[in-house]
């Protein structure tokens, strides 16, 4: 094999010049930067050396780790499409690898010799624009929540030169989100473009996410709501010291704002700090109000919003080229990206974000969030979690009907009664749910995110 080349570009730079700074603490183990930029290096030349070449197709099967990411960035640094999938369940894997025309596969990132041949063929014309460009794509799958999931193609060289300017910070940053998810990448890039150390829990449970907070001195947790409820029923913000988080960063779905209260509470001394993206647009800079406030405003200077009809429209400098597998109706002819996303103007270009246009419950011609509700049931001592979610009703069209995990002293007989008794206090009558379950199993997915449309 031949020597190391050093890689190119800007981002290569940079990671040479952060040398003997910590990168990534994993698996009990630390990584400099130094480690990275030559294990980066090592992966080109392995890479290239077995033949692959630019403008290929390459899925990334693995989370984050050492070794995942230093091909990553090497795959990025050859020009070749990326496609990492961080999926453990073999037959999403399997729908996703399905849906493309792949050249290479990596599915063990660790492994001497970690790569195999892909199915290959013709490329969809969106990728072979990249191709004959000579730059490197990424590929990125919708949830499939409602349906199957979207393939959307990033040009990824345009998407790493945003995080050109961010500067330096010496600061040690968990890393939640999944490496298939824009948010995870979002944490990935910043860290590497400012020199900050990373920390990746090998399980993403509340107990072991705070262990590693308190043993390496974590100052951003980036976390979903639901997962943050998560960390505050484990009892983990007791039995560790996390006064270490600075900040505490939240998206993926809207913060109910009974649980912000809790959350304060739990942590007086971090500021939380609301974060807004789509797999489509990329993540935008934001602005929250307060750390007390759901309020915030988008300050991009590469995302132009508007709101039509409550709905918030995006458009992005860093948003996808196209669907592989989907039309583009939910973008307009002068690039609006629709996002689904109901939202409330507030005063000074604030704004809430209340909940998805295909959640919407229709009472009657009176339209109904989830989330709403969900903050209110959560202010019940005798509920641990719940999912909100609307049934068709003959007179009504609809009805809210609610799904309830209780902590383990409340009485499931009763619980019917106390949640529209509580309600009726708190909510307007047609948003009182009609129809109450107490359940046992989660109301969330593997990616910590509320499952509502499948209640």
């Amino acid at each position: 094999m031949d020597a190391p080349k050093p890689i190119t570009g800007w981002l290569g730079t940079r990671l040479r010049q952060h040398g003997e700074r910590p990168f990534l603490h994993f698996a009990g183990r630390t990584y400099s930067y130094t480690e990275l930029a030559r294990e980066t290096e090592l992966q080109h030349t392995r890479l290239t050396s077995i033949g692959i070449n630019a403008g290929e197709v390459v899925a990334l099967l693995s989370d984050y780790s050492f070794s995942a990411i230093a091909i990553f960035l090497a795959l990025h640094d050859m020009r070749l499409i990326v496609v990492p999938i961080a999926s453990a369940v073999p037959t999403e894997v399997e729908e996703r690898l399905a849906l493309l025309h792949i050249d290479r596969v990596i599915r063990d990132p660790s492994a001497i010799a970690p790569v195999e041949a892909g199915r290959g063929g013709a490329t969809h014309e969106i990728l072979q624009r990249l191709q004959l460009a000579e730059r490197s794509g990424l590929v990125l799958f919708s949830s499939g929540s409602t349906g199957k999931p979207k393939a959307m193609v990033h040009d990824l060289d345009r998407l790493v030169d945003t995080y050109h300017d961010r500067k330096n910070r010496d600061i040690t940053m968990m890393v939640f989100l999944m490496f298939d998810h824009i948010g995870g990448l979002n944490t990935l890039l910043t860290a590497l473009a400012s020199g900050a150390a990373m920390v990746i829990p090998e399980t993403r449970e509340p107990e072991r996410v705070a262990e590693l907070v308190a043993r390496y001195r974590v100052a951003i947790l980036p976390a979903s709501p639901t997962f943050l409820n998560l960390m505050l029923l484990s009892g983990a913000p007791q039995r560790y010291d996390l006064s270490s988080l600075k900040f505490i960063t939240y998206g993926t779905e809207p913060m109910p704002e009974s649980l912000l209260a809790r959350l304060r509470t739990a942590f007086p001394r971090a500021r939380f700090l609301q974060t807004f993206g789509t797999s489509e647009t990329g993540i935008s800079q934001t602005t929250s109000l307060s750390s007390s406030s759901t309020l915030l405003k988008l300050d991009d200077p590469n995302i132009e919003h508007r709101i039509v009809d409550s709905e918030l429209w995006l458009r992005s400098r860093t948003q996808i080229l196209g669907y592989l597998n989907h039309n583009m109706d939910s973008f307009t002819a002068d690039g609006w990206f629709k996002t689904g996303d109901i939202v409330e103007k507030a005063e000074n270009g604030y704004l809430r974000i209340r909940g998805r246009s295909n959640e919407l419950i229709n009472v009657g011609g009176q339209k109904v969030l989830p989330a709403e509700i969900e903050s209110v049931l959560l202010e019940m001592p005798e509920i641990e979690d719940c999912a909100v979610h609307g049934e068709t009703n003959p007179i009504t069209g609809q009805v809210v009907c609610a799904k309830v995990v209780l902590r383990s002293q409340a009485n499931a007989s009763v619980i019917r009664l106390s949640v529209r008794t509580f309600c009726r206090e708190r909510l307007e009558s047609y948003k009182v749910p009609v129809k109450v379950s107490v359940v046992s199993g989660p109301l969330y997915g593997a990616r910590f995110k509320k499952q509502r449309l499948l209640s």
